[in-house]
């Protein structure tokens, strides 16, 4: 496994952060605790030892999930990244959407980081997370009803509390993250980003790259799309989110397939899968400090790991580049 520091933090992680989205179950089907707890022991064993998180996987499931499969691990071996930020518990703050939980119940989720509610988010996360501190808390989507100052006086006082270690945001522009950044230190900016959706390196990525600041990648794999195992018309369980999603729409999935066959080649040039070359792309590009990447068995969270065994040369890079360039003005 490789491991970098979170810009120019002290924070080091592994360039494959586990992603436990998908582990809670909420928008992917359901979830087999069992197969996601040996999922994380078998990333662990890999060598992979950050794992990223939130509340509002499976409405807690995930961070209990991580804090029994991470116990007899050394606390100090591993990174636990989580997020606060998303309610489904109130009707504050501005709403977002609304989704099912594994229950099938209906849950509205509100984008909510008032001070007390961020501190109520942290004990909580902790007691699921069963540790005494997050290395990484993270702001899951920017709030627009809470001034950013009032969120950040709740991380200064957690911080200085030894809850957390480092503060990070989500999903923010760079706007947003200069602000916050002009407040408190923040260390990192997780969003989406993957062959298919590159619109941060515009602009999030020289910032990251001047100013020093890390960049986690989260859907690297957009969903599963850049595995090479979706096909037009796939079936999805009840309650996983692609059903619906504009990517995986027919024509989508057929155009996205074609352009993988054009790469498949290389990746078995490499003994590897699309989705290990895939995730050693990601990590090799310019400001990623790592990728998320999810994984709900021990044999997905193995492959993922062994991505970083891929050693992409400057004409491969290259190669990929011109293949995204012809193709990417198609979707």
């Amino acid at each position: 496994m490789e491991y970098r520091n979170v810009g120019i933090s002290e924070l080091r992680i592994s360039v494959i952060t586990f992603g436990a989205w998908a582990i809670g179950g909420w928008m992917w089907g359901g979830t087999d605790k069992r197969a996601a707890e040996e999922a994380i022991r078998a990333a662990y064993d890999e060598g992979i030892t950050t794992i990223d998180t939130a509340p509002a996987y499976g409405q807690g499931l995930s961070e209990e999930i991580i804090g029994e499969a991470i116990k007899g691990i050394p606390r100090g071996e591993l990174q636990i990244l989580t997020k606060y930020g998303l309610r489904w518990d109130t009707t504050r703050g501005v709403y977002y959407f609304t989704s099912i939980d594994n229950a099938g119940n209906e849950v509205k989720m509100y984008k909510y980081a008032g001070k007390e509610s961020v501190i109520k988010e942290c004990e909580e996360s902790l007691r699921r997370l069963q540790t005494d501190y997050i290395d990484l808390y993270q702001i899951h989507w920017y709030d627009p009803s809470t001034p950013l100052e009032e969120t950040m006086e709740a991380i200064v006082r957690l911080r200085e509390q030894g809850k957390i270690r480092f503060a990070g945001v989500c999903n923010f522009t760079v706007e947003q993250f200069k602000h916050a950044s002009s407040i408190t230190s923040i260390i990192s900016n997780q969003v989406n980003y993957n062959m298919l959706q590159r619109d941060i390196e515009a602009d999030l990525v020289p910032y990251c790259l001047q100013e020093g600041k890390g960049i986690l990648a989260y859907s690297p794999l957009a969903r599963g799309l850049l595995t090479g195992k979706i096909v037009p018309g796939q079936p999805f369980p009840k309650g996983d989110h692609r059903s619906t999603h504009k990517l995986f729409q027919p024509e989508n999935v057929k155009q996205i397939n074609e352009f993988l066959k054009t790469l498949k080649p290389l990746a078995e040039s490499h003994n590897a899968t699309l989705a290990q070359l895939v995730l050693r792309w990601t990590i090799d590009q310019p400001g990623i400090t790592a990728a998320l990447a999810g994984a709900r068995t021990k044999e997905q969270a193995v492959q993922n790991a062994h991505a970083v065994n891929i050693c992409l040369t400057d004409e491969e890079r290259a190669f990929i580049r011109e293949r995204l360039a012809s193709f990417i003005l198609q979707v």
